[in-house]
This record gives C-alpha cells, sequence and structure tokens, in this order.
C-alpha cells in the first residue's frame, strides 16, 4: 500500500476533464480539495461535509453546491490540515466553500435577475436603504399629525392605520418567502437524493424523510456544527476553540424567533380575540418581543466582533460587506425596536414608530438577497445529509 503522502499527492493532480468542464472555477476548487482529502480522511469526524464527501469518488456542480452549504465555516479543518497554505496542496475547505456558497445563492436568486444583488448588498447599501425607508417614514408621519404629538399610549395605529401597515409589510414579507421558496426548491431540485433514487432505493428514501427530518432540525436547533468537530467550539483568530460563535448565532436565531413569534401572537390577538394592540408590558407579544430584541441585540454585536478580527484565509473576503450588512440591519432593527418599546408612552413615539418600521422594512426587503439565505440552503443541505446517510453507500469507501 503506497503511503498516504503519495495518495494524496496523486489525488492532487489527478483531474476529471468530464467533469472539470462542467464546474466554474470556484467549483473546480472545491472538487479539487475534495479528492485530497478524500485521500486523506483526518477531518472525516468534524464535522457533516466529511461524510459526506466519502460517499463521492467525482464532485460535479450540485455536489460542490450541496458541500459548500453543508459546511459551517467553523475553521477546525483548516487548522488540522497538514496540507493547508504554504503547503504546496494549499487545501483550504473553509475558503472554498465560502466562495461557492455565495455563488450559490446568485444561481439559485428569483428572480433570477435579482442574483446581483448578493454582490452589491453591502453595509453602505443595507445602512442606506434602512434610513431612506425610515426617513420617508418620518415624513409621512409629520405630514399625518406631526412627531413630537402627546403621548398616544403606545397606540401605533394612531400614527399608522392597521390596514395599511398590513398591507405595507404583508406583500414585502409574502415577497420574501416566495423568492426563498423558490430559491430552495431550485437547490433542492439539484441537489436531492430522489434525482438517483429508483426501487428499492425511493422505498428506502420515503422511510428515510421522516427521522432525517427530526435530525435536521435538531442540528439545526443546536447548532451542532458549530461545534468544531469536537463539541468544543470554533478555532477563531487563533488556533484556539471557543464556543463564542455557536453562542452569538443562537441569540440571533433565537432572537429573530421570538420576534417573530411577537408579531404571531399579536396577529392571533387581533384577528382571532379581537384583542388590539398596545398591549401591556406582561403581555405575551411583548415579553416575546423585549427577549427576542436583546438576544438580536447582542447576538449580532458578537457575531459582528467576530467578524472584523476573522482572518481573511478562513472566508471569502468578497462577501465581508454582504456579511456586515446583514448583521448591521439586524442591530439597528432591534436598536430602534428597544428604543421604541422605552419610548412608545413619551412624546416620541411617533418618531421611533417610523423609524423601526423603515428598518424592519429594509431588512425583509434584503432577506432574500443577503446573508440570511445561508439559513434556508444550510437547512435543506442539513436535510439532504441527514437522509443520504439513512440510505446505502453504493461506493462503500466510507466510514458510515
Amino acid at each position: 500500500m503506497p503511503p498516504l503522502t503519495e495518495t494524496v499527492e496523486a489525488a492532487a493532480c489527478t483531474t476529471t476533464p468530464d467533469l472539470t468542464s462542467l464546474l466554474g472555477k470556484d467549483e473546480q476548487e472545491i472538487a479539487r480539495v475534495m479528492q485530497i482529502c478524500n485521500a486523506c480522511r483526518y477531518c472525516e469526524g468534524f464535522c457533516a461535509v466529511f461524510p459526506a464527501m466519502t460517499r463521492r469518488l467525482e464532485f460535479t456542480a450540485a455536489d460542490t453546491h450541496y458541500l459548500a452549504n453543508l459546511c459551517h465555516n467553523c475553521g477546525a479543518c483548516l487548522y488540522a490540515c497538514q496540507y493547508a497554505p504554504p503547503h504546496e496542496f494549499a487545501v483550504n475547505v473553509p475558503q472554498a466553500m465560502a466562495k461557492v456558497r455565495g455563488r450559490t445563492y446568485q444561481y439559485y436568486a428569483w428572480p433570477s435577475t435579482f442574483g446581483r444583488l448578493y454582490e452589491r448588498q453591502g453595509l453602505t447599501i443595507a445602512l442606506a436603504l434602512a434610513g431612506g425607508l425610515a426617513l420617508f417614514l418620518v415624513l409621512a408621519a409629520a405630514m399625518a399629525g406631526g412627531l413630537t404629538d402627546k403621548p398616544l399610549a403606545g397606540n401605533f395605529y394612531a400614527i399608522f392605520p392597521h390596514n395599511l401597515l398590513v398591507i405595507m409589510f404583508g406583500a414585502v414579507f409574502v415577497f420574501a418567502i416566495a423568492a426563498f421558496v423558490v430559491g430552495v426548491v431550485r437547490f433542492w431540485r439539484d441537489i436531492s437524493p430522489a434525482r438517483d433514487a429508483v426501487p428499492p432505493g425511493a422505498t428506502e428514501l420515503a422511510k428515510a424523510r421522516g427521522p432525517a427530518a427530526v435530525e435536521a432540525v435538531t442540528d439545526i436547533a443546536r447548532l451542532r456544527y458549530l461545534g468544531g468537530g469536537h463539541d468544543e467550539g470554533c478555532n477563531e483568530d487563533d488556533d484556539r476553540f471557543t464556543q463564542s460563535r455557536r453562542w452569538f448565532h443562537q441569540l440571533t436565531m433565537y432572537g429573530f424567533l421570538l420576534c417573530f413569534a411577537a408579531t404571531s401572537v399579536a396577529t392571533l390577538y387581533h384577528y382571532l380575540l379581537a384583542y388590539e394592540a398596545p398591549y401591556p408590558w406582561f403581555s405575551l407579544p411583548v415579553m416575546l418581543g423585549t427577549v427576542g430584541g436583546v438576544g438580536l441585540l447582542i447576538g449580532p454585536a458578537g457575531l459582528l466582533w467576530l467578524n472584523l478580527h476573522r482572518g481573511a484565509e478562513r472566508g471569502d473576503a468578497a462577501q465581508r460587506p454582504m456579511d456586515r450588512g446583514f448583521i448591521a440591519l439586524l442591530l439597528v432593527v432591534s436598536l430602534t425596536g428597544l428604543a421604541l418599546l422605552a419610548l412608545r408612552d413619551t412624546r416620541f413615539m411617533a418618531l421611533w414608530l417610523a423609524i423601526h418600521l423603515g428598518t424592519v422594512m429594509a431588512l425583509f426587503l434584503t432577506l432574500p438577497y443577503g446573508k440570511f439565505a445561508h439559513a434556508v440552503f444550510r437547512a435543506a443541505a442539513l436535510f439532504k445529509y441527514a437522509l443520504e446517510k439513512r440510505l446505502p453507500n453504493r461506493i462503500a469507501v466510507g466510514s458510515d
């Protein structure tokens, strides 16, 4: 049996003309790196990427998109790799995956022409859009009756009528959901195990869907793969392990979900119980929104700090403006929301309501074309991984 180094060198030099001709430059880099990793297998237990890799001897464009979205960019494999730069093989899995993830969002964007927004949605554009919408609503509120009227006891609908808000934000929300659904359906059609499933494979696939969905949801809820492979956390500015990235992501994710739950509960109160806002401090919508707002303040602030201090070798530098723009919008939304809550019984309520609504609308308008897309595509990739590992490994060279 040849030594490991010779095996890896052979993998590094191997090319498959029919395969690489179908791949872009970034996808070719993933195919090259995965061929080396397939020969080495040192990182096989680190995360879902490497067991999924062992089920493939060649990597199509769909495979690279799948693996790129399965990667959580924890950095463990980069710091553990003996073939990482400055080695001549220059194996950098996190960076290769990050570049293709960005291409995935663009490729599957809906409408397709909006895919270029991923390249242009930076910090400046995100904040400018939020500022422009906030200014528009501030002027509208001023024309309707003033920004510093007498206290209105938190009655937002005295400034902007309920039906107007429903029409404005309902349209934006429905568009964002539609864009996500179309994009992820396109993505799933390309990566779905059903593409290759034939009887009895189709039967096995049907039986696996339920357990796979439960596993995928559990992994998402725990952010399992931000544990760095050994559940010690990610590698950040050096080779030490830290759980900070996992914690900040959880605060952000659950903060967002709690704020969404607050809006959902308020909607049920309004339409099912005829219980209209404003709601008291210790009502369920206000408590959910407050806790969620605090999570959306601490989590994004921590993620921004990590992003600013993270080495360039850990990802795609071209995507940093998009990442920071999304984080900044989350921070602005949470700050203005908490300020509105604190000032809702004062004469400044109308001003802060207009500012907050402008930032929320900017966030939802940019959701399908910014960093939030990673949550949707990664969920689909995790579901595919949970499905795939329950099916027979037809090449039978992996550990599972």
